[in-house]
């Protein structure tokens, strides 16, 4: 997927692009998780669509759920989605920072003999 040591670096407009494409990436992960945590919220908690989108949001922010369930489901669809949110903010800045931590190390160690 990225270019080996033995490769030129990047132009700074295809590195551009590969970042661009990293971030949609990054947002279309967030998008899906948003909404995997509204329809959560909204079937097991009965939250209008604004609070589940609050709740969600908070919990993918890192803050914790506004309105606290009440359900055992809702207790444990929280629960799962709080763990999963982690995971997402982990996985969102491992996106956001390869292409450039790969640069930074291309750079350090490109061949340019070779």
């Amino acid at each position: 997927m990225y270019e080996s040591r033995q490769d030129r670096p990047l132009h700074p407009r295809a590195f551009a692009s590969r970042l661009v494409a990293h971030l949609a990436l990054t947002l279309g992960l967030l998008l899906a998780s948003l909404l995997l945590g509204m329809t959560g919220y909204m079937r097991f908690e009965q939250l209008p669509a604004i609070d589940a989108f609050l709740n969600a949001s908070m919990l993918l922010g890192g803050m914790g759920p506004v309105n606290p369930p009440v359900t055992a489901m809702g207790k444990l669809f929280a629960g799962c989605y709080a763990l999963y949110a982690g995971l997402v903010f982990i996985v969102s800045a491992a996106l956001i920072f390869t292409p450039i931590v790969h640069r930074v190390l291309h750079k350090f160690h490109w061949d340019a003999d070779a």
